[in-house]
């Protein structure tokens, strides 16, 4: 009986998740300057901009989109809580729900929170929209492998 032919793996520098895993902790390191300027964390960032698009979301709603578990974020919401950049409540109509908002401090920030993304158009010598082709595609990725 014949082996089948042994595939080795690609090196490190052709693997697209090493490219994406490398260039998200060059982001990160990129906006933590500014992130600490703010006195917020990048996943509290990534919670306080969904809210910025859309307050008054439930804690598994916003869990859903940065594809984590409730459990997970419900600490840093807590420590956005003590920020006095969000408030959490129950839900009236349904008491199993938390719902998260924005306290007027946590829409403020929204104004000073707008130099994140210069800071990457400026590091990257990229323009706007060529970082909005790249996010497409790497969506595109992630919707495929999804």
């Amino acid at each position: 009986m014949t082996k089948p032919p042994t595939r080795l793996p690609p090196p490190l520098e052709q693997h697209v998740c090493h490219a994406i895993y490398a260039a998200n902790l060059a982001i990160q390191r990129t906006y933590k300057p500014i992130l600490d300027g703010l006195g917020i964390t990048y996943p509290q960032y990534l919670v306080l901009n969904l809210l910025w698009v859309q307050d008054g979301q439930t804690v598994s709603r916003l869990a859903d989109q940065l594809d984590l578990e409730a459990s997970t974020i419900t600490p840093l919401l807590k420590r956005l809580e003590g920020k006095g950049l969000v408030s959490r409540q129950r839900n009236p109509n349904d008491e199993r729900q938390v719902l998260i908002g924005l306290t007027q401090e946590g829409k403020a920030l929204r104004n000073r929170a707008g130099c994140v993304s210069e800071t990457l158009i400026e590091k990257t010598g990229m323009t706007m929209e060529e970082l909005l082709d790249l996010n497409e595609h790497i969506g595109d990725i992630l919707d495929r492998l999804a």
